[in-house]
């Protein structure tokens, strides 16, 4: 029976699912994932044409405006789907690759409301696929290269203006500077916070950079980077891998998708790529950024990008990485310092030890420019050859 297969503490969450115009008989419903945002769920079927599929209640304290969200999503992933419909497939090509699509309600919205302020969704699952929070190989890496060029390339032709911007400031650094300014004024000599080595080293880190962190920013209004279509947040656990031939053949988490620079989404993949000990690690001072994973998830991308890759953006990679380490950084050591209100905590100096590793990593790039430049000009050259 149903009952048997659905506990008690989501068993409520049944007459949401059945709101969604699913095939065949819920036959189970579980909480899914580790993501510290939306409620997430996935629901089972028993028809072998739609076997499962993810039923989500949008966290509305983040995105207040929750129709502009599912607006967003449903043009992306429709205009993805058309495209991918249209591509001639290569003689012998066996490489799979899907997005996942909105899931419309029986009356054919694509969201469902409560009537009380949940706002609830429904998503497609990408079947036989699984994702990693760190890659160990260049191989993987390479896999989610192609994976961003791939969501890139697939979406170069949409104008930016399709899309909302849910999200207004999201990954502009100056504006986290300033956040981060504001709340430093108003913490009197820090507090009751112990002027510790580690928040001295994190005052002086973000002071040394504070002209230099709207790099980005300066070459967008100086018209070298354009504006396009971003993921928002292409972090490596958001890019899925088949189960059996270990090619990425997905990425998820769509709800930050905005106009905004591909810079910022290059930098967040690599950042999050090319830390082998990954941002909770507790040993923050032996982070480093890998060039290996570098090149490779590089490589990957501009088999997909290269096509509409610029000579601007090539200059501003290292950049890219560098500025967006330090945002995340930037962000940790504000919410810290505020007393820990944005981001979710297990004691209380996680933010502080999280700002230092985004920073050592930082450093590291800072130390590698000469290798990073030599690995993207090679890469570069490569383009041109072709």
């Amino acid at each position: 029976m149903i009952e048997d297969l659905i506990p008690s503490v989501v068993e409520p969450f049944l007459p949401i699912a059945e709101q969604f115009a699913h095939q065949g008989a819920i036959t189970g419903l579980k909480r899914f994932g580790n993501g510290n945002i939306n409620d997430t769920f996935l629901v089972t079927l028993d028809d072998p044409s739609q076997t499962c599929f993810v039923l989500q209640r949008i966290n509305t304290r983040v995105f207040h405006n929750p129709r502009h969200v599912m607006s967003n999503m449903v043009t992306l992933t429709e205009h993805i789907h058309q495209k991918l419909t249209q591509e001639p497939v290569a003689p012998g090509s066996v490489r799979r690759w899907e997005m996942p699509r909105v899931v419309m309600t029986k009356a054919h919205q694509d969201h469902w409301s409560s009537g009380n302020g949940d706002y609830w969704r429904a998503i497609s699952y990408i079947e036989g696929s699984e994702s990693f929070d760190t890659l160990q190989t260049p191989t993987q890496a390479e896999e989610v290269g192609y994976a961003l060029g791939r969501f890139h390339h697939l979406l170069c032709d949409l104008a930016p203006d399709r899309l909302v911007d849910t999200l207004p400031g999201f990954h502009i650094t100056p504006q986290y500077l300033s956040q981060y300014q504001r709340v430093l004024s108003q913490v009197e000599s820090l507090g009751s916070k112990p002027h510790s080595l580690e928040i001295q080293h994190c005052l002086d880190f973000i002071g040394d950079r504070q002209t230099w962190c709207a790099v980005l920013e300066n070459a967008k209004q100086k018209r070298k980077l354009p504006l396009r279509l971003t993921h928002g947040d292409p972090k490596v656990n958001n890019i899925m891998f088949d189960r059996t031939s270990g090619k990425a053949v997905s990425i998820v988490d769509l709800d930050t998708a905005k106009p905004g620079l591909i810079h910022y989404d290059l930098g967040d993949c690599l950042r999050s790529g090319c830390n082998l000990l990954g941002e909770e690690t507790d040993n923050w001072q032996a982070v480093t950024f890998e060039p290996e994973l570098c090149q490779a998830i590089l490589k990957g991308y501009l088999t997909q990008a290269s096509q509409f890759f610029t000579e601007h953006d090539y200059f501003y990679l290292i950049d890219a990485a560098r500025v967006i380490a330090f945002e995340l950084g930037l962000r940790f050591f504000t919410d810290y310092l505020a007393g820990n209100v944005y981001f979710k905590t297990k004691y209380p100096e996680h933010n502080l030890a999280r700002a230092l590793v985004q920073f050592q990593l930082t450093a590291s790039i800072e130390a590698q420019t000469q290798t990073l430049a030599a690995l993207i000009g090679d890469l570069q050259k490569v383009k041109k050859d072709d």
